[in-house]
């Protein structure tokens, strides 16, 4: 007989619907579970009996046991929980289900109950439905029975639990930060709450705990984890929520490559409980050159359609477009060759001028290199036979290509092509089989912000510059480099971190150069400043995306479906109408009002 299982323990049933197999035919059994289907076969019904470990087949026979059982099922609808007694046996070679588990055997019914009952449910408790996402939001807690909703949830709990353990078998400290703290913006808006016994001031929602786990490695916890609730005021897409879950990690005395290494350790332990083989070392790819290869500093490796520089090229082209870039300083031309989608409709290839228009394209210049050995372009006779000898080898051209141009600023220039390179390996169905990992390192300390005409941080405020990069920080902020490391993840960007600043006179600098006045900054951080002249290590960390790591691991391209209650896109829940309105009550004690 199997070992009882701790789900079985001090429950009302004694087997789970996913745990029966052949070797336990003979057994007594009781089940409970949601009626999945029920089949009604004249002498005999059938019921698959669901619960969140699977399905198993219940037969219900007139001539068993006084047909007290038969009559219930005759009863019994979809959804309805019950709780059955019956024995194990085995099904017939022809009766047999493959595609389940317990496919090989069912329960013999002798006592049934019906628990509760339920109307009928807005649409079917199975994997595959074509259901709108509305709905499954407003009835999440359906949703959440189908078996692959189930799944997802299941493989979320055991990753935390991996990388849980993984950290605290390195001595890492669990340290539970307040959800209630100072408004301190880091690149987003943050959720603010109104104080009722302070009226007028207000608490924020943690956008992350990076001020406070600085804090704490102030205070000496050297090595510290948490699984982090955070909460960013940003518009929402497939794969950011609202509040989302981090795991936030920060190590002291410590240098960059002491916190990769650690962290490489870690996560491949995490991945390996969960089947997952990541090998370390692992790859660690320079920022720029993540960009000008890929166009992404979040690059997807398992494909090619490299970006290929060609602006030595066009440097004396009568095509104007590319001669005015290949001869600015900063700007390129550049080119990415999809291959097979030459081959496409005139009408078709035209469309793409949209797409890369929302990567920041004023317009799409390209070439079809027909099957038929034929050219199709607006801008191929204003090339020369030179340059499109050199085009043709440099892009490795073949019949059936299409080659995309982007001319201009470097960066816009990767970012253009880097976004088509994602879209047309969607488009032509290229596989990226397995997962790919990466550190893209070495990122620029900031960006200019075109909206605000000030420099940016380029991961947040208290990033380490690269210490031979000091010393180009007033001169050309632009062309410092910083101490970084995001995790790459299949294309996107599963987590990312950094050195901190540990000195207090270089961390007001940082605040300066990026438009804070000393009193602005002695506000907004003051109590990290303060704390930072009291003898502040060396420090770096890291916060893994939870939520997104385990949209990868299912497959999933949402990341909603391994979250339990999500929000739409607009930022509501459908399920309990969240956000809503609050009483003129409630809105008098903390002091406001609607205007």
């Amino acid at each position: 007989m199997s070992q009882t299982r701790p789900i079985d323990e001090h429950s009302m049933h004694t087997r789970t619907c996913g745990e029966l197999r052949r070797e336990n035919v003979g057994e007594e059994v009781t089940l409970t579970g949601w009626v999945s289907r029920r089949r009604d076969h004249g002498g005999l019904i059938f019921c698959d009996l669901r619960d969140r470990e699977g399905i198993t087949q219940l037969t219900f026979d007139p001539e068993h046991s006084d047909g007290d059982a038969f009559k219930i099922a005759e009863t019994m609808r979809p959804e309805w929980p019950i709780k059955i007694h019956g024995v194990v046996r085995a099904r017939g070679e022809e009766t047999t289900n493959t595609k389940l588990a317990t496919g090989e055997i069912e329960v013999l019914t002798d006592h049934a109950e019906v628990l509760n009952t339920s109307v009928t449910p807005p649409f079917q408790i199975e994997d595959g439905i074509e259901t709108s996402e509305d709905t499954r939001l407003r009835y999440r807690y359906l949703d959440l029975r189908r078996p692959e909703m189930m799944a997802n949830l299941k493989l979320r709990s055991d990753f935390t639990f991996a990388i849980r353990e993984a950290l605290h078998s390195r001595e890492f400290m669990e340290v539970e930060t307040p959800s209630l703290f100072k408004s301190t913006p880091e690149g987003a808006r943050d959720f603010i709450v109104p104080s009722r016994i302070q009226p007028g001031n207000f608490y924020a929602l943690p956008q992350s705990p990076q001020l406070l786990k600085q804090l704490l490695m102030v205070g000496g916890v050297e090595r510290y984890y948490q699984v982090a609730k955070c909460f960013r005021d940003e518009d929402l897409r497939a794969d950011r929520q609202p509040e989302f879950t981090q795991v936030d990690i920060e190590m002291s005395f410590v240098d960059q490559n002491d916190v990769m290494s650690a962290l490489e350790e870690v996560l491949a332990d995490a991945f390996g409980r969960m089947g997952v083989e990541m090998p370390t070392p692992l790859r660690r790819m320079d920022y720029w050159e993540a960009m000008d290869t890929y166009g992404s500093d979040k690059p997807d490796t398992r494909y090619g359609m490299h970006l290929v520089d060609l602006t030595d090229i066009f440097a004396n082209s009568k095509f104007k477009v590319f001669a005015t870039a290949a001869n600015e300083e900063g700007s390129v031309v550049k080119a990415i060759n999809a291959k097979g989608a030459g081959a496409w409709a005139r009408a078709k290839i035209d469309k793409l001028a949209g797409v890369a228009s929302t990567f920041g394209a004023k317009g799409l210049a390209w070439i079809a290199f027909r099957e038929d050995g034929s050219i199709n372009s607006p801008i191929v006779k204003f090339f020369s036979d030179e340059e499109m000898a050199a085009l043709r080898e440099r892009m490795d051209v073949e019949p059936g290509d299409l080659v995309m141009f982007a001319a201009g600023p470097r960066l816009l220039s990767d970012e253009i092509l880097g976004g088509m390179r994602s879209h047309m390996a969607t488009a032509l169905e290229i596989k990226r089989e397995g997962h790919d990992f990466l550190w893209v390192v070495n990122f620029p300390l900031f960006h200019w912000d075109e909206d605000r005409k000030a420099y940016a941080a380029e991961h947040q405020p208290f990033t380490l510059p690269t210490e031979t990069d000091i010393a180009k920080i007033e001169a050309d902020p632009l062309a410092a480099g910083s101490c970084t490391y995001d995790f790459v993840m299949d294309g996107f960007e599963a987590g990312g971190g950094g050195m901190r600043i540990h000195n207090a006179e270089m961390q007001m600098s940082m605040l300066k150069l990026l438009g804070f006045t000393e009193e602005r900054a002695e506000s907004q951080f003051g109590f990290l400043m303060e704390a930072l002249k009291f003898g502040a290590p060396p420090m770096g960390g890291f916060a893994l995306g939870l939520d997104r790591v385990c949209m990868l691991l299912t497959g999933s391209d949402s990341i909603r479906d391994v979250m339990a209650f999500p929000k739409t896109a607009s930022g509501s829940d459908l399920m309990s109408g969240a956000p809503s309105a609050v009483s003129g009550a409630q809105l008098k004690d903390v002091s406001l009002r609607l205007m």
